[in-house]
């Protein structure tokens, strides 16, 4: 959990996290239309997710679906994500309620998101997850399975790849996942120039609070920050 912030803890953060993305989007010539800023809101009060909204945060993305079925119906208008690893049997009670899914890591998973989406009449946009560090910890396709398991999920129905997703390896220097961020960027172009049916490749979703700048500059259209906004959760 967290101890909830005062307005003003929170204004000096977002002030703080907008202007090193503004630094970044000037180093690549770039504008904040360019780039969606996403509010990880893991263990954030509705209250303080209010409140940021109303400051500015157009997209908030959560990381288990009982905390996002618990807070739903108390957010004001926003772009809900899904962020989270997320499991075949909560599939149901997500596809209703977000615009995006981040963290598609397997077949199985988009074929369980297929079914749902179907049963609603629904199209999902969904982010392939990539294990770009090689991670056994970690969940998603790798780069050299990727274009065959876009294929076989471009092809199901009520679903559609909007882009990929990836957390780089912890470092103790957030310059040492530059080198994960190029090639992720390297194997979305690679995907985008395939021109997959079904696969649109318009979102390129990586960096967090220590280094979303550095994704922006080696060309991440989404990042996703927490800790930065809303201080250290527990």
């Amino acid at each position: 959990m967290m101890e909830k912030l005062s307005a003003n803890e929170f204004d000096l953060n977002y002030d703080a996290v907008t202007q090193k993305l503004d630094n970044a989007l000037l180093k690549v010539g770039k504008t904040r239309q360019d780039v969606i800023l996403l509010a990880a809101t893991k263990t954030v009060d509705v209250d303080t997710i209010n409140y940021a909204i109303n400051k500015g945060i157009a997209y908030i993305g959560e990381n288990k679906v009982q905390e996002l079925l618990s807070k739903y119906d108390g957010v004001i208008d926003v772009h809900h994500h899904f962020i989270g690893h997320l499991q075949t049997n909560k599939v149901k009670d997500v596809v209703g309620k977000v615009e995006l899914i981040h963290s598609v890591d397997s077949l199985k998973l988009a074929k369980e998101i297929s079914k749902q989406s179907q049963k609603i009449g629904k199209t999902m946009d969904i982010l392939l997850e990539i294990n770009i560090g090689d991670e056994d910890s970690k969940w998603g396709f790798t780069p050299d399975n990727l274009e065959n398991s876009i294929k076989e999920i471009a092809a199901l129905t009520n679903i559609r790849i909007c882009g990929l997703m990836a957390i780089p390896p912890i470092c103790e220097n957030a310059e040492d996942n530059r080198k994960y961020f190029k090639k992720m960027y390297q194997l979305f172009v690679d995907i985008r120039d395939k021109n997959i049916d079904n696969s649109y490749m318009d979102i390129l979703s990586m960096g967090m609070s220590d280094d979303f700048d550095i994704a922006i500059e080696e060309g991440a259209n989404l990042v996703r920050v927490g800790t930065a906004l809303f201080g250290k959760r527990y």
